[in-house]
């Protein structure tokens, strides 16, 4: 299949220089979520339509697998994909997604392309509010008829509770037609992608529907309020699956991963701990509360205690290191090493239970 993300939207909201699909989650673009989760796909054509921030969007997102598709002006959802079709290659089906919705999964995503295997297909979800999204409208025998912004709706079909999520997936050989007779006689001014829906049940063309697991895998960010609860469920589920894979956490609403992180059996982590990076705990691992742990492998046993920075660095087997200590780039610690209070080591090597207790400098 093709992918096309749709990456160009101005983000006023945000009230920043930086544009919207480059703000971070988990220390992250948002747009770079949606790449990688896209890339789990293996895509034939992966397309990125930018415009607002042009430049500093495509060299920060820079990769060699990624086409690109400058939207300029911004004239709609459907404008946008239009300036993607010659990108495309000749798979059947071309799956939407947006920059700015960096949580959807991509088992969700397998789903929705697998429902649209012989026509189209639309991840939709029902909210007990749905006030802001497009309604879906169905006919009396349940089909999916069109789509309906919201703008656009009547009191009655405001009141529908199933929403468009936006993500869909599509025929590509119908794209470029469909495409093409698009109107933006709407409250926006817009060439909407949803229409597409209209044009596809007057020719027929089968339209079915999928669901996430959850309202979180479909939020977008349009705001820093926004992004500050999104960057909350993300770590929440993070902090999930590490208590699933048998970590103890103090409180699995106060620990941040914004990177990778690795654990063994038994490992421990206190409150208000930052993993940057790629970070490893081994076996048996106490992080205590306030440590900020940057692309670091800790082994089995070792103890991190409190207020500690340890950055590019290597801890070895039952050391223990604070609190209040700085392990900076090129650390190496040997077994039972104690690094104490107050001590900072930089591009050096540190023996076997050698001890540096306190108020030290070592690089």
């Amino acid at each position: 299949m093709n992918i096309v993300i749709l990456a160009a939207g101005q983000g006023k909201r945000m009230f920043s220089n930086l544009p919207k699909v480059l703000h971070p989650i988990a220390g992250k673009a948002l747009a770079q979520h949606v790449i990688d989760t896209a890339r789990s796909l293996a895509p034939e054509k992966l397309v990125v339509v930018y415009g607002h921030g042009g430049e500093v969007v495509r060299s920060t997102l820079a990769a060699d697998d990624l086409a690109w598709a400058k939207q300029e002006p911004q004239l709609g959802t459907g404008h946008a994909v239009q300036q993607a079709v010659p990108a495309l290659g000749g798979s059947a089906q071309t799956l939407v997604l947006y920059g700015d919705v960096p949580l959807t999964r991509a088992e969700t995503l397998k789903n929705l392309i697998h429902a649209g295997r012989d026509g189209m297909a639309i991840l939709t979800m029902e909210l007990d509010n749905p006030t802001g999204y497009g309604r879906i409208v169905r006919d009396a025998a349940g089909k999916v008829v069109r789509i309906v912004e919201e703008k656009d709706a009547t009191p009655e079909e405001k009141a529908i509770r199933e929403i468009n999520t936006g993500i869909m997936v599509l025929p590509t050989a119908r794209l470029s037609d469909w495409l093409g007779r698009l109107k933006n006689q709407n409250a926006q001014g817009e060439y909407y992608l949803t229409d597409v829906v209209g044009l596809a049940v007057a020719e027929g063309v089968p339209i079915h529907t999928a669901h996430p697991s959850g309202e979180w895998e479909v939020l977008g960010v349009n705001s820093k309020v926004q992004l500050a609860e999104l960057e909350r469920v993300h770590q929440l589920n993070i902090a999930e699956q590490l208590l699933v894979q048998g970590v103890r956490l103090a409180d699995p609403a106060r620990i941040d991963v914004r990177g990778s992180l690795e654990c063994g059996r038994d490992v421990g982590i206190d409150v208000g701990c930052v993993f940057e990076g790629k970070v490893t705990l081994a076996e048996a691992v106490e992080v205590g509360p306030y440590c900020v742990l940057k692309n670091v492998q800790i082994a089995a046993g070792a103890r991190i205690a409190a207020f500690c920075h340890l950055e590019d660095a290597i801890v070895g087997p039952d050391a223990v290191v604070g609190p209040y200590a700085r392990l900076r780039p090129g650390t190496e610690l040997g077994p039972e090493v104690h690094i104490g209070n107050f001590v900072e080591v930089k591009n050096s090597k540190i023996a076997a239970q050698s001890k540096a207790n306190h108020l030290a400098y070592v690089g």
